[in-house]
């Protein structure tokens, strides 16, 4: 029986992933009970033409959804396989999918989506750390969500397979909890101090050209990209499939912006799968 956990942010697009798994063979069950799961797979496991099923399991299901660590390690030392998909996108776009179609977030204090998609966002962080597939529908459309999906399934090389998310970040604003690594750009001179860059971003040329002449710039890029792709065989050999890193400044507009448009171009350049996303934009 091969199994996939279908989880995430409320709103980041889980009913069209289990449609698009349902397409591609799966069994798929809804808000289902963790605890139940362990029993679908013993109840399916003696030739009832069910070989491959997923399950969409979230904050919904209330205190039941607290099951879901206990299962998931009784299902690995079952040799039981399986995979956790997980949805995430952006809080303005979760706010603004449920403006648009006027439903209220599980978790919501007094009908405020903002409230629970943040609770939400703390409750899931452990399990995201876990996940072995984690797509941002931020900007995405349907077509291309059931597109990746079915890349990262049935894909067989884990160097086309592996994602990497590079985000940039401002520390006034926070770390960003989706990230695995983090690196600091407070050390390179900084554009907010030239009167004719400041109101610019690291998407312009102009600022992109000012931080990445200095030395210690190109220096920092040349290591962070050895570094991640000597790290990148040894997650995909411990069952993961992606990575996110955060690039941070003081305020997210020069210096981390930039960086992270350059980390961004070498990947790629690399071969590597990458999503780009600018968190204080």
């Amino acid at each position: 029986m091969q199994a996939i956990i279908v989880t995430g942010l409320s709103g980041a697009g889980k009913t069209q992933a289990i449609d698009c798994l349902e397409d591609m063979g799966y069994y798929c069950i809804d808000n289902m009970p963790p605890a139940l799961i362990k029993s679908f797979i013993d109840l399916t496991a003696d030739g009832k033409g069910i070989d491959k099923a997923a399950f969409v399991i979230d904050v919904r299901g209330g205190m039941l959804f607290d099951d879901l660590k206990e299962v998931l390690e009784e299902m690995k030392k079952d040799d039981i396989d399986y995979k956790i998909l997980y949805l995430e996108a952006t809080d303005r776009t979760l706010l603004r999918r449920y403006n648009e179609t006027r439903r209220t977030h599980p978790l919501s204090e007094g009908g405020l989506a903002g409230s629970g998609i943040k609770k939400e966002r703390e409750m899931l962080a452990e399990l995201r750390n876990h996940a072995d597939f984690i797509i941002d529908t931020s900007n995405m459309k349907s077509a291309q969500l059931w597109a990746e999906i079915k890349h990262l399934l049935t894909s067989e090389e884990s160097h086309k397979t592996f994602m990497i998310n590079v985000m940039s970040f401002g520390y006034k604003r926070g770390t960003p909890l989706a990230a695995d690594l983090v690196f600091d750009m407070r050390f390179i001179p900084n554009p907010y101090y030239v009167k004719s860059l400041r109101p610019l971003t690291g998407n312009n040329a102009k600022v992109s050209k000012f931080v990445l002449k200095h030395q210690i710039t190109q220096d920092f890029i040349e290591k962070a990209m050895e570094m991640i792709e000597m790290l990148i065989p040894f997650y995909t050999k411990e069952g993961k499939y992606s990575l996110t890193i955060g690039i941070g400044c003081t305020g997210g507009h020069h210096r981390s912006v930039a960086v992270a448009n350059e980390i961004n171009k070498r990947l790629q350049e690399l071969g590597r799968r990458t999503t780009l996303q600018h968190r204080d934009l």
